[in-house]
């Protein structure tokens, strides 16, 4: 399993630059590295913080309230004292702009930390923030860096990721193999549910497992200026239903029989072959496609949809839904070695309007991708949730996905899945059209290139006493400075988990030992000499 998303971009500290129509501008071009097996740090303080594989209860019956007091028990973020700060921010700089800036930027900040300045005032402020409020950070997080960020969430927000290839013999292995992985989702859903999900720990400390209790039954809202999410996991009519789309065309698909239970796995797969037999039409309009606009248009077209009843009522049912199963068409046939960057694209936007970006609804937390030709995988909207949670999920369900089928399910008669019907306006078939030319200009300006590195894994820098985090940062820098013949801001996610409400900060890793370094590196008269960091 491997994830990507823009922000793996090599060093260059910058998102997308989203100025569709402008084809004068540099094409946006991704690298994506797999070290086998490959994780990013996201996922390997997951792996430090849970076992793999199929995660267990810790009780087997529900236990309310637990989740509640082990969130109270954790510690508040604190507030860096004002003097550190500062400090740290001259640090991170000075690797990065001129003396001349630097100059400028310390007779700022020696002004902004004047006793009784407005640097003081500022902190004050912001300690008060702090006793008022679980976490003083995660708000304005949430609202800042994914609720107002205005870009489409496709390519610029949303990561994907890749699951294991399937090798399906026909139509009904990739249904069966769906059914199987719906299964997998309903069994972590009992855990949250059930508040017995283990608790995880890093170096000892419990985290912050709030991101779980966000991924299932929530949704993007598109507004004008600052989208929202809705939670449904919460109250007393938590869903019952996922939404399964299927050739453009979305189904209400109730997981749960009348007695509470989950559907087993051949109650689901029946259930499959129905929306199956009944979606076989290719030309209906990809109303989902409107999901991966601009978010202040897609904000307009949104409001537009909604004026009809019929179209409200299945966008609710969507929004509603524990998560989206993607149905989807294969892929161009290609050769292995393209086959990489190919399924990453696919996860990553679904290739376009003529192939599978409109077999989606990007507002969604979760989306699993389940193709005819076995290409499987996952895209999810960020805004609920950092990688570990979505990981330790995934691995959970591809563990599920292996185990046997002991016993037969009795077959039970079921209702057919409801189509949810949309009524396409002159006006929402414009706004359809005008969000397929702008993706398909978006999928076009981005080139992904998926290499697998095979010499050496993570052992090799332990071997030599060196942090493999710190070995792939270092690599990074030293590209970017023979490239560009200068360093930049680079950025690395930070875990907050051991604080309540923690997500992440930023680890600003581009430092004056790190520039020395990338320089000695390529000076000749210090080829061979040790350059200590």
């Amino acid at each position: 399993m491997w994830q990507f998303a823009n922000e793996v971009t090599p060093c260059t500290g910058s998102t997308l630059s989203g100025g569709r129509g402008n084809r004068n501008r540099p094409r946006e071009r991704f690298t994506i590295f797999s070290v086998l097996p490959a994780m990013d740090r996201k996922q390997k303080q997951a792996q430090k913080a849970r076992p793999y594989g199929l995660l267990k209860p810790t009780a087997l019956g529900k236990i309310p309230g637990r989740f509640q007091l082990h969130q109270e028990a954790l510690p508040h973020l604190p507030v860096p004292p004002l003097q550190q700060t500062l400090d740290r921010y001259l640090l991170t700089l000075q690797p990065i702009i001129s003396e001349e800036e630097l100059n400028h930027t310390q007779e700022l900040v020696a002004e902004f930390r004047k006793p009784g300045g407005v640097g003081e005032r500022l902190q004050k402020g912001l300690e008060r923030r702090a006793k008022k409020t679980e976490n003083w950070l995660s708000d304005w997080w949430l609202k800042t860096a994914y609720l107002e960020y205005r870009l489409p969430v496709v390519v610029h927000s949303s990561p994907g990721v890749v699951l294991p290839k399937q090798d399906f013999l026909d139509r009904q292995g990739q249904l069966r193999f769906a059914a199987k992985l719906i299964e997998g989702i309903l069994d972590f859903k009992t855990m949250i549910d059930n508040e017995t999900l283990p608790v995880e720990y890093l170096g000892g400390k419990p985290l912050c497992m709030n991101q779980y209790y966000q991924i299932l039954s929530s949704c993007r809202i598109p507004g004008p200026k600052r989208d929202s999410i809705v939670n449904y996991a919460k109250g007393k009519k938590q869903s019952r239903h996922i939404t399964v789309v299927h050739n453009f065309q979305f189904f209400e698909l109730d997981v749960y029989n009348s007695d509470g239970s989950p559907l087993t796995t051949d109650q689901l797969f029946i259930q499959l072959e129905k929306i199956w037999n009944t979606s076989l039409q290719t030309n209906k309009e990809p109303i989902g496609i409107l999901t991966t606009n601009h978010r202040n248009s897609w904000a307009k077209a949104y409001n537009n949809l909604l004026k009809d009843k019929t179209n409200k009522e299945s966008v609710r049912t969507i929004e509603k839904s524990i998560c989206t199963v993607c149905l989807d068409a294969p892929m161009p046939r290609v050769s292995d070695d393209i086959y990489k960057s190919r399924v990453a694209a696919q996860m990553l936007h679904g290739g376009g309007s003529r192939w599978n970006s409109g077999n989606r609804w990007f507002d969604k937390t979760l989306q699993f991708i389940i193709a005819e030709d076995g290409s499987c995988g996952l895209v999810y909207e960020h805004a609920p949730s950092e990688g570990p949670p979505i990981v330790a999920l995934l691995d959970h369900i591809v563990e599920y996905t292996k185990k046997p089928e002991l016993v037969r399910s009795p077959m039970i008669p079921l209702p057919m899945p409801k189509k949810l019907r949309f009524n396409i306006t002159p006006e929402i078939k414009n706004d359809i059209e005008k969000a397929k030319q702008n993706l398909n200009i978006m999928v076009e300006d981005l080139d992904i290139k998926v290499m697998v590195f095979h010499q050496f894994g993570k052992t090799f820098p332990k071997s030599e006493k060196i942090s493999p985090d710190a070995f792939i940062q270092l690599a990074l820098q030293l590209a970017y400075y023979r490239m560009y013949g200068h360093a930049c801001a680079t950025y690395e996610s930070a875990s907050l988990r051991m604080f309540r409400l923690g997500r992440t900060d930023t680890i600003r890793s581009t430092s004056v030992d790190s520039l020395k370094f990338v320089q000695s590196m390529d000076s000749p008269d210090k080829s061979e000499e040790v350059c200590p960091l």
